[in-house]
């Protein structure tokens, strides 16, 4: 084994979503020095996420990837070390903490604040697999347009699969909604919603047996889950919105969860059961999930964080 290059921080950020950038921008300027890897998906969710209408400051709304440009260059313009790399393994035992990243170079640092996200779930097909990208897709905003005029399918029952469907309605001739259960779990104004919408046509009690087609996504086999029946519906587009999983395999271990690996945070704080780790965004967070919120808790790990380091005497 190669020897690993070693370096020395007071504040390592994982990852660079809402929670990411905003903790980078808190903690520059508090002269903290901050070092942030981007992770696997620089931006995190909302680069592939179009329109954001939602997040305060931007009147006529603003494309999800340029969003996370200005987060980036605010960033870096207050002085944090902004990096591509992504963190593969850590080691809490002892102060400083080890994180690696790539496997190859190592991060002592005298605090670490987790902003690693989620990432979409799937339905675990191998169709599913083999057609992503031909047909298949986690994330109807981001590809419903190319469905133009076209029959689709799409599969949940919560909110994030409401909204899709309802967006999905305006530009697709049917929506075939897919839901394993005989209720939503979307909430109440969304399920009217989606119920008043008359070319959303909801398969109850029901799971996706098969995408179909063999280099483009052509149809997918329906099974009613009470009567084991199944239909094909001829299809075009294949949306999957059954919720996210958080990015936290390589803190297991380490840092409190719950069963889902949503790690565990002290209430009103981003404070973990580790002192001098914090965790912000998505990865603590499956309640809100917006990227005002994301922000919002970016912000309290790096005052967090600060307090943590000043109490240690550490800056």
């Amino acid at each position: 084994m190669s020897h690993q290059i070693t370096e020395k921080t007071h504040v390592l950020i994982i990852g660079s979503g809402p929670a990411g950038y905003t903790a980078a921008i808190y903690a520059a300027r508090a002269n903290m020095k901050p070092v942030l890897y981007q992770g696997i998906q620089p931006g995190g969710q909302l680069t592939i996420t179009t329109e954001v209408e939602n997040y305060p400051g931007y009147p006529e709304g603003i494309q999800g990837p340029e969003m996370m440009i200005h987060f980036e260059k605010q960033a870096t313009r207050m002085g944090a070390d902004i990096r591509y790399g992504l963190a593969t393994k850590v080691d809490f035992s002892q102060q400083p903490y080890k994180v690696w990243i790539d496997d190859e170079k190592i991060i002592e640092t005298d605090a670490v604040i987790i902003c690693t996200g989620a990432s979409a779930k799937w339905l675990g097909l191998p169709s599913e697999q083999r057609l992503n990208g031909f047909g298949v897709s986690a994330c109807a905003v981001c590809d419903g347009f190319f469905f133009k005029g076209k029959e689709v399918a799409i599969v949940g029952a919560g909110d994030t699969a409401a909204e899709e469907a309802l967006y999905l309605s305006k530009l697709c001739t049917t929506v075939h909604m897919i839901v394993r259960r005989d209720a939503m779990r979307a909430s109440k104004v969304m399920q009217e919603r989606v119920l008043n919408t008359l070319n959303i046509k909801i398969y109850w009690n029901s799971e996706t047996d098969e995408i179909l087609g063999e280099n483009k996504t052509e149809g997918v086999r329906i099974k009613n889950i009470k009567t084991g029946e199944k239909v094909e519906v001829p299809i075009s587009g294949f949306f999957v919105a059954i919720g996210h999983q958080p990015n936290s395999d390589i803190f297991k271990g380490w840092i409190d969860m719950d069963e889902t690996g949503y790690i565990r945070t002290i209430p009103g704080t981003s404070k973990t059961n580790i002192e001098g780790v914090f965790a912000a965004g998505d990865v603590q967070d499956k309640n809100y999930r917006q990227a005002v919120t994301a922000a919002g808790s970016g912000c309290m790990a790096a005052l967090d964080a600060e307090r943590y380091l000043t109490a240690k005497g550490l800056v």
